[in-house]
């Protein structure tokens, strides 16, 4: 009977090394790593570096001590312009609700002297931008609005250009508040838009531009609205001066500090026009 020498003890299996998974998506396996942080990072994360990925959070640190880009005239870059479109949409809109309740709609959101002044209405001053007469009417302003409309909310970026649109259609209500009769409801976006054409001039000549094609379709437009009855020339002639100014200081404003001189302007002008109607509605109380 032999002896057998004892058997060694039962190794421990090794674990399987573990599968990396993305920081931010657990659930994908990958084997690429954030040059940056090394963090795991799947190809939906990935984004290209000098050398190798970074994570997006990587990215946006690099990315925040770098100058943003800014639009001609100070404003953030405009690559859709949907301020252009959220107003199409919400004209047409209001259209449509014109069209289904008759003359309800017109009749709450016109632009009417006595409304603004007796019931203290301050809203019909913007409202009736967004109201319309006719299909005709609507179908004219949108269309110079998609016409014009980006350019300007390209050069002067969103918010700028969404402040030149309102303060032009209030420029507009206000001469009609002062020179209109009484009992004469308007409607339309014209004095907006007569103050993009106005935008568009200065802006053309500020950048050296050819300006003659939009100078004459102010001129035709002028024209249309002394000779054809039934339009409103102080919405018209309002829009057109206040979008002209407003559009000139935005565009001439200096470039050291030119944010906070557009602000100054954009609140200067909505101070003037503010005065102008505590004025006339006063006025009109007190003749009452």
């Amino acid at each position: 009977m032999t002896s057998q020498p004892p058997s060694p003890p039962p190794q421990p299996e090794q674990p399987a090394e573990a599968v990396p998974t993305c920081y931010r998506h657990p659930d994908k396996e990958t084997w690429v790593r954030c040059q940056r942080c090394d963090r795991p990072i799947c190809p939906d994360c990935m984004r290209d570096a000098a050398v190798g990925f970074q994570c997006p959070e990587c990215v946006a640190e690099g990315n925040r001590g770098l100058p943003q880009a800014k639009s001609v005239f100070g404003g953030g870059v405009v690559r859709t312009p949907f301020v252009t479109y959220a107003i199409l949409v919400i004209n047409v809109l209001v259209f449509g609700a014109q069209y289904l309740t008759g003359d309800e709609v017109t009749l709450q959101l016109a632009m009417w002297p006595n409304g603004v002044a007796m019931l203290d209405e301050y809203y019909r001053l913007i409202s009736a931008a967004f109201v319309h007469g006719s299909v005709f009417h609507i179908l004219f302003n949108c269309w110079a609005l998609y016409v014009v409309g980006p350019y300007l909310e390209r050069a002067f970026g969103h918010v700028r250009y969404v402040a030149l649109y309102l303060v032009s259609a209030l420029g507009g209500s206000v001469l009609g508040l002062w020179l209109d009769p009484l009992n004469q409801p308007t409607v339309g976006a014209s004095g907006a838009i007569f103050g993009l054409f106005g935008a568009v001039f200065v802006v053309g000549r500020r950048l050296n531009m050819d300006v003659r094609g939009i100078a004459a379709l102010i001129a035709i437009n002028l024209v249309i609205t002394f000779v054809v009855s039934g339009i409103s020339w102080t919405g018209h002639i309002g829009g057109l001066i206040t979008g002209s100014l407003l559009g000139g200081a935005l565009a001439y404003a200096p470039k050291s500090n030119r944010t906070l001189w557009q602000m100054l302007t954009i609140a200067a002008a909505l101070v003037v026009l503010a005065v102008l109607v505590v004025v006339r509605t006063s006025a009109i109380i007190g003749a009452a």
